[in-house]
């Protein structure tokens, strides 16, 4: 029998756009062994279609709350895990990442933070993990080295000013912030004081004080969206410390809110959101609830979707076996 040629091409010659829509289909545990294949595969597992987002939503800490600051205690081991994972991540994305999300039961370092920083200075959008464990000088620090940050999805804090006095200085671009928690007066004035360019602020299953809000209606000229949806708003605390919840907007809120192109808000009694809100009193308790359900926002831009397949549940059952 005559011996027949190949005449097709080799799997390291073939089109680097060919070999990334291939790879994409890949978690970044199984892109690891294949970069080390050959140059042309290196560089096709770290293009930016590949990392451009960096999905950690379902990587959460092992962890026990504590009476004393930081008030919880993580176990070394997931603390090794998240770095591992990170520079795995970090080495195969060649800095290429320009979205980052992470699960708010994720309680990283400032040390995890500053190795994040360095390698994916590009960063354009942020969802952050807990701060319990990182400082003031870890997270503004990471804000300076991002200077096209644009967006931040954030636990609520006790002292925001610093994070939004960094980001003035630090990030030109900034103009979309969530707020995950409680937001008063003393947030607010952060904000319209630090962030007057601000465009979107999402609120969402937040407990807000009308005070507060009235004031962001007020000051921030340039807000074109605003989303209350589902929010605990109090007309303010009484003497007894009871909560004053407002069922529905006031004619001077919404009257104020006309200007802005998109305003959502929701406070209705049929509204499962809503419920879970009052029931958990404003404080979202979100691990009672779907794994998707803290992700989701009625602002398209700050809506997280599903999951990404760099690292899905494949990884994370792999990681904890």
């Amino acid at each position: 029998m005559a011996d027949t040629k190949f005449n097709g091409k080799r799997w390291e010659e073939m089109e680097t756009d060919v070999l990334v829509k291939i790879f994409k289909e890949l978690n970044m545990i199984q892109l690891a062994p294949v970069s080390r294949v050959c140059r042309s595969w290196r560089l096709a597992c770290s293009d930016p279609f590949i990392w451009n987002t960096l999905d950690l939503g379902l990587l959460q800490s092992n962890f026990i709350q504590t009476r004393a600051s930081p008030y919880i205690w993580v176990d070394e081991r997931s603390d090794k895990r998240l770095t591992r994972i990170l520079r795995v991540a970090m080495a195969l994305s060649r800095g290429n990442i320009t979205s980052m999300i992470f699960h708010f039961n994720l309680y990283m370092k400032d040390d995890h933070l500053s190795y994040i920083s360095e390698w994916s200075p590009h960063l354009k959008r942020l969802v952050m993990p807990a701060w319990n464990r990182i400082t003031k000088v870890g997270i503004c620090q990471a804000i300076r080295r991002w200077e096209n940050l644009e967006s931040l999805t954030m636990p609520s804090i006790a002292h925001p000013p610093y994070i939004m006095e960094e980001i003035s200085r630090s990030c030109k671009n900034f103009s979309q912030l969530k707020v995950m928690g409680t937001f008063d007066m003393h947030f607010a004035s952060a904000i319209a004081t630090n962030l007057q360019k601000l465009k979107v602020l999402s609120l969402r299953c937040s407990i807000i004080t009308k005070e507060a809000l009235l004031y962001i209606l007020n000051r921030m000229d340039n807000l074109e969206v605003l989303n209350i949806s589902h929010c605990l708003l109090l007309e303010a605390l009484a003497t007894s410390g009871r909560k004053q919840v407002r069922s529905e907007l006031d004619p001077s809120i919404l009257q104020k809110a006309a200007r802005i192109r998109e305003f959502f808000h929701c406070q209705s009694s049929s509204c499962t959101t809503c419920k879970r809100m009052i029931e958990d009193e404003g404080l979202m308790r979100w691990y009672r609830y779907e794994d998707w359900f803290w992700r989701r926002d009625e602002v398209s831009t700050l809506d997280l979707g599903d999951y990404g397949k760099l690292f899905g549940k494949n990884c994370v059952n792999s990681l904890t076996a």
